[in-house]
């Protein structure tokens, strides 16, 4: 592969396409009057713009809120107040009152997904999908695209997703993935980022360690009490050093990013290891005097994982829970079936023995429900036919309608 001084080595280009503040610029789309004002997305149903009886719309103001959210994303406009991705919407509430709060909409945001996506394999094919808003694409074998260092093609597909979707996107394009991946953030929103080896000194080393995905927050302190602060300071370090420190592994991989190595090729498909429904309440939730209410949830998530599996053609053999608890804290538990299904009943009947392994005297303020060791049904031998189509589920289940209670206050054994 191309490695970094080395150019007698065949040289690959490679793109990460970024949308530009995805889901609130969904929602611009459908309420342009908000743009350029500070708009967060994270709000529940109640949250919903009000029309007025002149056709203009009345939205929940952020100092209104009450409630244990948390942001999902925000305008650019909010950003440059305080207001990020996984603040607490509280927070959010105190850093700009006067900012819009939305509901969430993941039905709209999927379909644009599809969109930009159709878009792009339209003009390059060999796409790897990393999320509803991101992918790398291999631009290396397009016509043309090795020329210029993939501008006129990375424009073409800027244009492309506009025209779609009505939408801007950034774009970086560089000989791997790891920089392009830097590259898409430089110079956002709307941006087209071309790299070479050469630019990595005066375009990533002065950028903090913590920008490259794979060193988290955790690894960042550690560089920087070693007074490792900048990707530059790591490529300075010896490898040894790096060793030492991070352990064999890990720390010739920090030597090898530091200097833009990245030998990953663009996977066009990869299987799932699992699919999960979670929801956060707006109010925590007590398993015995909010039972009814945490009953519907519980079932109407394990409807929602069942046609999950049976839209992407898979089957689970493995049925987990998610409770996070109003001190914070997380549990998971996870049931092993004896064969795969994708059956609403049975996924309801297993992830309600795994909470009868749970002490539920505390609050919940989270609740999930996972299938994990997929299997494509084509690939089983004798796949379960698909559960007939549920009914919507009613606020309060009816006790044991699955053989089971939903919620008990007996701790694990």
């Amino acid at each position: 592969m191309y490695s970094f001084g080395d150019s007698s080595v065949t040289r690959r280009l490679i793109a990460h396409l970024d949308m530009d503040a995805f889901y609130a610029s969904v929602e611009l789309l459908r309420y342009p009057e908000l743009r350029g004002l500070p708009v967060v997305i994270g709000g529940g149903r109640r949250h919903q713009p009000e029309t007025l009886p002149d056709g203009t719309r009345r939205f929940f103001r952020l100092r209104d809120y009450t409630g244990r959210g948390v942001i999902t994303t925000s305008t650019y406009e909010a950003r440059a107040l305080g207001v990020f991705s996984a603040m607490g919407t509280m927070k959010a509430a105190q850093l700009a009152p006067d900012a819009i709060l939305l509901p969430v909409d993941f039905d709209e945001y999927r379909r644009y997904s599809r969109l930009f996506k159709a878009a792009v394999r339209e003009i390059a094919p060999l796409v790897e999908d990393r999320g509803i808003d991101e992918i790398y694409i291999d631009l290396t074998e397009l016509p043309g695209a090795l020329a210029d260092g993939g501008r006129a093609i990375g424009q073409r597909l800027k244009d492309a997703v506009r025209e779609a979707t009505g939408l801007s996107c950034s774009v970086g394009i560089t000989p791997n993935k790891l920089l392009s991946k830097l590259c898409s953030e430089l110079d956002k929103p709307d941006g087209l980022t071309l790299l070479d080896f050469e630019d990595i000194p005066a375009r990533i080393w002065p950028l903090a360690a913590r920008k490259v995905n794979g060193i988290g927050p955790k690894a960042s302190e550690r560089l920087a009490a070693l007074g490792l602060h900048t990707v530059g300071d790591i490529a300075a370090a010896e490898p040894a050093f790096l060793v030492q420190h991070f352990g064999a592994n890990y720390g010739r991989w920090l030597h090898e990013i530091s200097h833009g190595r990245d030998e990953r090729e663009v996977v066009t498909h990869s299987e799932p290891v699992s699919i999960s429904r979670e929801t956060t309440f707006e109010r925590d939730l007590h398993a015995v005097r909010d039972r009814n209410t945490l009953s519907g949830i519980f079932t109407e998530l394990c409807i929602e994982l069942a046609g999950d599996l049976a839209r992407k053609g898979y089957a689970s053999k493995t049925i987990g829970i998610k409770l996070r608890f109003d001190d914070f804290k997380s549990v998971t538990r996870d049931l092993t079936l004896p064969a795969h299904t994708m059956d609403a009943r049975a996924i309801r009947r297993a992830a309600g023995e795994c909470l009868k392994r749970v002490d539920l005297s505390r609050r919940l303020r989270l609740l999930g429900v996972r299938a994990g060791a997929l299997a494509r049904l084509s690939d089983l031998v004798a796949p379960l036919p698909p559960a007939p189509e549920p009914s919507p589920p009613r606020a309060a289940e009816p006790e044991g309608r699955y053989g089971l209670p939903l919620f008990d206050l007996h701790p694990a054994d």
